[in-house]
């Protein structure tokens, strides 16, 4: 098989800030193919759709890491034992004792259900399949993740993770365009969800702060802000820069892009204000 994820950037990063893109991938294993009971379409809905494209555009020199595997294949925003029993076999012996609330609506680290909560798999995979795909696509991104955090970190003395993600279109007559998540505060100081914020005001895009996204397994997992590690989630409405398929980028994607630039630029000086006075 291909590599799982892309790392971009510099060895030695030259920003504070990283970006993760865990749910974009759009390298189909044949494996996957053939044991999935639905068509390939109907999973594309779990993929953020272009939501990589989209932070590569936004991206100058950023450490970036991007899942190529779909999330239908591994949900690399899961934990290890957030595994469902009813299409993986392994469960029992090293999931979750409860099983979380997303793994009970078909959102598991091996997703079941795919668009309109069709089932996708047309057998459960065994303990040792899934073990692999752990050991081969999960653990190999966090550990690029957590490696370009502390080498950010080390160098600066402080690392922002931006997890970048899209979102469905919300509910409601005045929905968000985006949601900044933060765990509710445990995984990022104030001063960057505000700066965040204030990016989002001044595109003219509505915000919701952690509703109904507060970020998942990788904010919880590297974010870590007594040690000067914030993580933060940001989902963008994919109908602001995809087309009206919902399928590839649409007319407003360069106006999405630079308020995602905006971002990385308002996080970068929020860290490291003296640094970007001096430029």
């Amino acid at each position: 098989m291909s590599p799982s994820f892309d790392r971009i950037g510099p060895a030695l990063p030259t920003s504070p800030v990283v970006l993760s893109v865990p749910h974009a991938g759009r390298d189909y294993p044949q494996a996957l193919i053939a044991r999935a009971r639905v068509p390939l379409e109907q999973l594309r809905p779990l993929e953020d759709r272009h939501v990589d494209t989209l932070a590569l555009a936004a991206r100058v020199d950023e450490v970036a890491v991007l899942a190529r595997r779909p999330r239908a294949w591994i949900d690399l925003n899961r934990g290890e034992r957030d595994r469902d029993p009813r299409v993986d076999l392994g469960a029992a012996r090293y999931g979750m004792p409860q099983l979380s609330t997303r793994v009970r609506g078909g959102l598991g680290l091996i997703p079941r259900r795919a668009a309109a909560g069709t089932e996708i798999w047309s057998e459960p995979w065994s303990a040792d399949a899934v073990a692999a795909r752990i050991a081969q696509d999960h653990r190999p991104y966090h550990a690029a993740l957590a490696d370009a955090i502390a080498a950010a970190r080390l160098r600066f003395g402080i690392a922002i993770l931006l997890d970048v993600h899209s979102m469905p279109s919300l509910p409601g007559a005045a929905p968000p365009g985006i949601v900044i998540g933060d765990r509710f505060g445990r995984t990022a100081a104030a001063r960057f969800v505000g700066r965040v914020e204030g990016c989002a005001r001044r595109s003219g895009f509505r915000c919701a702060l952690n509703t109904p996204y507060a970020g998942g397994h990788i904010l919880e997992r590297h974010g870590a802000p007594a040690r000067g590690i914030h993580a933060l989630q940001l989902e963008v409405d994919r109908a602001l820069y995809l087309d009206d398929a919902r399928d590839a980028p649409g007319g407003r994607f360069d106006a999405v892009s630079k308020f995602v630039r905006d971002v990385i630029d308002a996080l970068t000086d929020e860290a490291l204000p003296d640094a970007l006075a001096a430029e």
